[in-house]
């Protein structure tokens, strides 16, 4: 059975990789850029042969530390992320407990973060091959430590199951988790010369943390190659009592689980007012366009998109400021537009299974796209035109106004005409709704990078005149090439638009129903 459920894993794993041609393409570029992540940190750990046992020892119990910290919050803050083998599809089969446990245990080595989880740790021996005896320890005490890494997400997800499969548990830790990603930048160059200024108190934490159970099992080496046999021991006991008390709490969390599994809850509401439908037109077109709306503030896979709008002026004003280049901040007005002029790519994709009440209601595809674009429009133009000038009028750039607000306009209204195209032909793997914003199901991690590389290709393109009236204006110091960009951005932009409609209603006309399928299948 153990065997059963590894090759499971294996086998989704691979089926994932059959779906399309350009899915194919785009696992191979994640796999390529993450083969080479893993290789540089193989190299770092051998290099630190050469390095003092004092810097050695540092340097992997941080690392070890910060390795199963992760493990343990990334199922906290990201309570989607995919489990092939969930306990509630697996309640119904008759598998023992303790096997289920070890296959679950198994499966989630042979995945790629745990894969990659291993294959670093085990590499740890690497730092040690002038002492061969510490060398054969470092290889023992790096496997437990991978373990202990899988063992800790899998408890920690068995035992929040019950609170994790609430849906506001769900909205609140994938936005929550976004704005840390968002402001990684300011927060890693911070951190970086907060460690710069403090170099000589690593030591003294990584010696902390080798006691506690997130860096006891890295200590261990350390310990024996300063000639410390009773910490190094202490230290194993340690870790190996944390193992073990993950994995009896694993084990009690998954008997829960199989016993009673979780089920998604719901709930009626009273008949309440109107709200954005009332303030629409009465047609199709006003109907889809409230509807959507909607969405964008109360559904957490559309408010993530929202979050980057006033996150993103402040870490542009970071770059500026630490590179004392005024460049950085108002490029904010444009980089919305690009992000809002976007965010159509899916948008049918989102919809799930939902897309078939306009298929019941014979909503003709040019009023499904227009009612979408207008919905984005309806704030994004405000948005990008306050943002815009604030940012300008910040940072005394008076000038450059004209060409970044034509700018900013024109990359909006393209890139909602190309996701008026994108979204009736393809379909994507996103997060169904009441999901987690970042859940992703087998193999869909990059499944949507080919499309989205090409659609950007195309909307550089159509900007194109925005791009050159931009520069003139500030090539020249006449504010006048930036007028007449706003006039091209605006009027272009709405061009296209209606183009992007009138195509994406006539193939969302035609493929309607193998939409639908393909929702179906992915729901």
């Amino acid at each position: 059975m153990v065997a059963t459920l590894v090759r499971l894993r294996l086998l989704v794993l691979k089926n994932s990789f059959k779906r399309s041609t350009s899915q194919l393409v785009a696992v191979i570029i994640g796999a390529i850029y993450g083969v080479g992540m893993l290789l540089a940190a193989i190299v770092a750990l051998f290099l630190l042969n050469l390095a003092p046992v004092d810097a050695v020892r540092t340097v992997v119990v941080l690392a070890g530390s910060a390795a199963i910290l992760g493990w343990v919050l990334f199922p906290l803050l990201l309570s989607g992320v995919e489990q092939t083998l969930d306990p509630s599809h697996l309640a119904v089969y008759p598998i023992p407990l303790n096997q289920l446990l070890l296959g679950m245990l198994l499966s989630g080595i042979v995945g790629v973060p745990g894969a990659v989880t291993t294959i670093a740790a085990l590499a740890t021996f690497g730092s040690w091959l002038r002492m061969p005896g510490v060398a054969v320890i470092a290889l023992v005490t790096g496997a437990i430590g991978a373990v202990t890494c899988v063992v800790a997400s899998r408890a920690v997800t068995s035992l929040s199951s019950g609170v994790a499969s609430g849906r506001r548990f769900r909205e609140a830790s994938g936005l929550i988790v976004l704005i840390p990603l968002i402001l990684a930048g300011p927060i890693i160059i911070g951190v970086t010369r907060g460690l710069r200024s403090s170099a000589e108190g690593l030591p003294a934490v990584a010696d902390a943390l080798s006691w506690t159970p997130l860096g006891a099992i890295w200590g261990v080496p350390s310990s024996v190659a300063l000639g410390d046999p009773v910490g190094a021991l202490l230290r194993l006991l340690i870790a190996l009592a944390a193992l073990g008390i993950l994995l009896v709490l694993w084990r009690f969390g998954l008997a829960r689980s199989l016993v009673t599994p979780v089920r998604a809850s719901s709930r009626s509401r009273a008949q309440g007012k109107l709200g954005l439908f009332g303030v629409f037109p009465g047609t199709q077109t006003g109907a889809i366009a409230a509807r959507a709306l909607t969405y964008w503030f109360r559904d957490p896979r559309y408010l993530r998109q929202l979050i980057v709008i006033p996150l993103l002026p402040a870490l542009l004003w970071f770059y500026a400021t630490i590179n004392n280049d005024s460049g950085w901040l108002v490029a904010s007005g444009p980089i919305i537009g690009f992000l809002m002029g976007i965010s159509l790519i899916a948008d049918v994709s989102f919809d799930s299974t939902a897309f078939a009440l306009h298929m019941s209601k014979a909503v003709p595809g040019r009023a499904d796209r227009l009612g979408r674009a207008l919905a984005v429009i309806s704030f994004s133009v405000p948005v990008i035109v306050v943002i815009t000038v604030a940012t300008a009028a910040f940072q005394d750039a008076w000038l450059a106004l004209p060409g970044l607000l034509g700018l900013a306009l024109g990359l909006l209204f393209s890139g909602l005409a190309i996701g008026s195209v994108t979204s009736a032909r393809f379909v994507f793997p996103v997060p169904a709704p009441g999901d987690n914003p970042f859940r992703s199901r087998p193999g869909s991690n990059m499944a949507t990078v080919g499309t989205t590389f090409a659609s950007w290709g195309v909307l550089a393109a159509l900007c194109l005149p925005e791009i050159v009236l931009l520069v003139v204006s500030l090539v020249t110091g006449q504010a006048l090439w930036g007028w007449i960009g706003v006039a091209v951005g605006v009027g272009l932009g709405i061009v296209l638009l209606v183009v992007g409609v009138r195509l994406g209603g006539r193939i969302l006309d035609a493929r309607a129903p193998e939409l639908l399928i393909q929702l179906a299948k992915d729901a």
